[in-house]
């Protein structure tokens, strides 16, 4: 069976590799299994960003809920990075990293909101629509995960990722790339392709997850496949919020 490629770090092809394989049908990934944890992940994700917000909006002082929204962010980073490394501990870090990436989505929410009324509702309906329409649509084998498919959203993830980074370096010394936070047709082009690159990694979470389950991964994937299916459903979420933010701004 060929190796499944994500151009998410987390489910990335040699995820698999050197992974015992599970002997009992109770011991083994399955995706029903994995969709449960997903659906457990979002809760928490979203139970905790709703903490944030609503302790933000006593006082509308961001001060006030700085150290839990920069705690969220660098803890959720430090704990995604132990949860790559050691896939073993996927089963007990993932509520962690749920916990913490809810509160850094409910800070930048919460600012956003503030600036744009009405935006959240806008990009959450519309990040659980593109999961939704996605999802049916590889079931439906509409989406056929090829070998040049994989090539292409790896690339062109691999490519958003270099652009992002060369600009958070560029910027500690005054210089600006353009697009990132450029209002103009440009920049709202530049969004859209991100955010249809975001979307299209989905389509390969679903594949990583699929192929977990016929290889018979062991049953803490399950929690390791979720980890990283909500990992670009976050980064989807924050390019819908973007694009948004810069179609308002206009």
């Amino acid at each position: 069976m060929a190796m499944t490629k994500s151009g998410n770090p987390a489910l990335k092809s040699t995820v698999f590799d050197g992974l015992e394989k599970a002997g009992t049908q109770g011991e083994r990934m399955t995706i029903q299994g994995t969709v449960n944890k997903v659906a457990f992940m979002l809760l928490t994700v979203i139970a905790s960003g709703a903490l944030l917000w609503y302790r933000f909006s006593q006082s509308m002082d961001f001060a006030e809920v700085a150290p839990l929204f920069y705690g969220g962010l660098i803890g959720g980073f430090c704990v995604s990075l132990v949860i790559i490394f050691n896939k073993k501990l996927a089963p007990r870090l993932a509520f962690v990293y749920a916990v913490l990436e809810g509160l850094a989505l409910g800070g930048i929410s919460a600012l956003m909101e503030r600036s744009y009324p009405g935006i959240v509702s806008t990009a959450t309906l519309l990040t659980f629509g593109t999961f939704a329409a996605l999802l049916a649509t590889y079931q439906s084998g509409l989406i056929r995960v090829t070998d040049n498919f994989r090539r292409m959203v790896i690339s062109a993830t691999g490519a958003i990722g270099i652009y992002y980074l060369l600009s958070f370096g560029l910027s500690f010394a005054g210089i600006r790339l353009p697009l990132i936070h450029d209002a103009g047709m440009p920049g709202i082009i530049f969004s859209l392709l991100v955010v249809g690159i975001a979307a299209m990694n989905l389509v390969l979470d679903f594949d990583f997850i699929e192929q977990g389950a016929l290889r018979g991964a062991p049953k803490y994937m399950e929690w390791y496949g979720a980890f990283g299916l909500m990992v670009t459903l976050v980064w989807l979420y924050i390019e819908i919020l973007r694009l948004l933010s810069k179609s308002r701004s206009r």
